[in-house]
């Protein structure tokens, strides 16, 4: 399963792909937000993360700008099973923050659990001091649940205060409008 907006191709991360995963994640600003990437990262972590097991549901891209014609990683976006619910999470390299990558990408992977996808609630969590993560998930129509938790990352054991955020995409009655055929 691919996803292409305007300015982004979404898709799962190939084997040929570990050394430039590696080095794009390779900021211990970026691994310190996330809950299972190590700091700092090598080619034998990329390679674990492109080989590990997923569900038959879950998502796991890598995201490619293709401004200026030739595809560039920038990042990578999941959607996993958590608890009732799907849990999304993403990251973008420094190098091309503030550019709306983050919300572009994330919109894509919700379209694609709406519309193909039996997933009828999504999650997310952004630690307290990741004001920029909290705007992409309030401009994607997530609401604050009032919650707070704790949080240690693999990069940053050192427990911090993530806020949780969820988006209901359908009733649990309703099924996809385009369920994805195997």
């Amino acid at each position: 399963m691919f996803a292409r907006t305007k300015r982004l191709t979404l898709r799962p991360a190939w084997p040929e792909d570990a050394d430039r995963l590696a080095a794009m994640i390779q900021h211990e600003a970026v691994a310190g937000m996330l809950a299972r990437a190590p700091f700092p990262c090598d080619v034998a972590d990329a390679r674990a993360f492109i080989t590990a097991p997923r569900g038959v549901h879950d998502i796991a891209w890598l995201v490619f700008t293709h401004d200026g014609g030739y595809p560039a990683m920038i990042g990578g976006i999941g959607l996993w099973a958590s608890g009732d619910a799907h849990e999304i999470g993403y990251w973008i390299t420094p190098h091309a923050w503030g550019r709306g990558y983050a919300t572009e990408a994330a919109r894509a992977v919700i379209e694609t659990a709406r519309d193909a996808l039996p997933v009828h609630r999504i999650i997310a969590r952004h630690r307290a001091d990741n004001p920029a993560s909290a705007r992409v998930l309030h401009k994607l129509g997530f609401r604050a649940t009032g919650r707070t938790e704790s949080f240690a990352s693999v990069a940053q054991p050192a427990p911090v205060d993530t806020a949780l955020l969820e988006l209901t995409l359908r009733d649990e009655d309703q099924t996809p409008s385009m369920p994805l055929a195997a």
